[in-house]
């Protein structure tokens, strides 16, 4: 797990709001890839501060098809740097927006149905900055996670997603 705070970066994201006390802590509660569980809870209490009215959260969770075809579960292989990858998306995004905390963790190995593979959380003076910001992580660790998902379907075949 890393812990540590992000220094403000310059430019317009370093402007004073006005409705704060203080400048955004933006602090890194947690940026992993780990074959441990998640849960969206525990990474929402993760990043609680004080100065915070919003706290948005995202689980991204297992789902019995895809593509029209039924998944009985799947298996999550990851590149040796896609630890580094979850934490330079994170500390990008902190760096990016008005965050208070941010939490980020994407499962690897045997998942069920139902179970938690990927799990952000951040919190924020201001819904929309907690909003924006979350949606941000969802999207570049989406984009850039070296990640392969081994589906293994209902009919007894299997697929590979992700796979170069």
């Amino acid at each position: 797990m890393s812990t540590s705070d992000v220094s403000a970066p310059r430019g317009p994201a370093r402007e004073r709001d006005s409705s704060r006390v203080s400048a955004p802590a933006r602090r890194l509660a947690r940026a992993v890839v780990t074959e441990q569980p998640l849960d969206v809870a525990e990474h929402a209490a993760a990043v609680e501060d004080a100065a915070a009215g919003a706290v948005v959260t995202f689980g991204g969770v297992v789902r019995d098809h895809d593509h029209g075809v039924g998944v009985a579960r799947l298996e999550y292989s990851a590149h040796p740097t896609a630890g580094r990858v979850v934490e330079e998306v994170a500390r990008e995004v902190l760096a990016a927006h008005p965050v208070d905390a941010l939490a980020v963790s994407h499962r690897t190995g045997a998942l069920e149905v139902g179970d938690v593979a990927f799990a952000v959380a951040v919190s924020a003076a201001h819904r929309r900055e907690a909003f924006a910001a979350c949606e941000v992580v969802v999207e570049e660790v989406k984009a850039r996670l070296p990640v392969w998902k081994h589906q293994l379907l209902s009919d007894g075949g299997d697929e590979w997603v992700g796979m170069p």
